[in-house]
């Protein structure tokens, strides 16, 4: 049986990506869950994934003898490994689109990240007010990334019932998972259209069952928290 080792569901927004595509598209893995804690060397979670990752982070793959500790090569994996699911639109057109889509968000929206840290459970919308109003890293990602999702749905409008960003569900959708969560927690201003999206996407059974999970965690690890001094 492969393995997803992942941090905590409420915090973790690079371990959500592989897990819900995987749930989503219905292929079977363990779940190892490993606590966030100090990050510093010697603590909990450095160990246990020094022992099992070069990067000692998460997310972590492990398909038998096959090792991948990348979020973006997990991805790419899995849609090599599984083919009949799709990971990947069908079109060569909007396959590069999606991968590219994908690319931007691994490598950028820095502010966006560093601002608005995904946490699940919690109702930030007053520190995303103050956010939003000071923050004009933050409001360039947002914008950026309703334009790129408007454009899609309206390109892909009707072309399938899960009403996703390629039409059906995705790995982009899956990609910009925990975006959608941060829009939702920090309540960051976006067209209806938008908040539409994000309801359809919290709605796919793979993502409620995470979005489930990390309220049930009932955690609160300080480094992951600036903006709160308990929960």
């Amino acid at each position: 049986m492969r393995k997803l080792y992942i941090g905590n569901k409420n915090y973790s927004s690079w371990s959500m990506r592989p897990w819900v595509l995987m749930k989503q598209a219905g292929i079977d893995f363990e779940e190892v869950m490993v606590r966030f804690d100090e990050f510093t060397a010697g603590s909990t979670f450095k160990n246990t994934m020094a022992a099992v990752s070069p990067t000692a982070l998460v997310p972590l793959l492990v398909d038998d003898e096959i090792k991948v500790w990348d979020t973006l090569a997990i991805v790419e994996y899995l849609a090599e490994r599984f083919p009949e699911n799709k990971l990947w639109p069908e079109d060569a057109r909007q396959r590069a689109h999606a991968r590219s889509i994908c690319a931007e968000m691994h490598g950028g929206f820095r502010a966006l990240r560093g601002a608005c840290a995904m946490n699940i459970e919690a109702d930030l919308a007053v520190q995303g007010a103050i956010i939003w109003r000071d923050n004009a890293g933050v409001r360039a990602d947002v914008e950026r990334i309703v334009a790129m999702w408007s454009e899609l749905l309206s390109a892909n409008a009707g072309s399938h019932p899960d009403g996703m960003l390629f039409g059906r569900f995705t790995a982009a959708d899956a990609y910009y998972a925990p975006v959608v969560m941060r829009f939702a927690g920090y309540g960051l201003p976006v067209p209806e259209a938008i908040r539409a999206y994000m309801q359809r996407v919290q709605a796919l059974p793979g993502i409620k069952a995470w979005i489930d999970a990390a309220r049930q965690e009932h955690d609160f690890v300080v480094m992951d928290e600036p903006y709160r001094v308990s929960r």
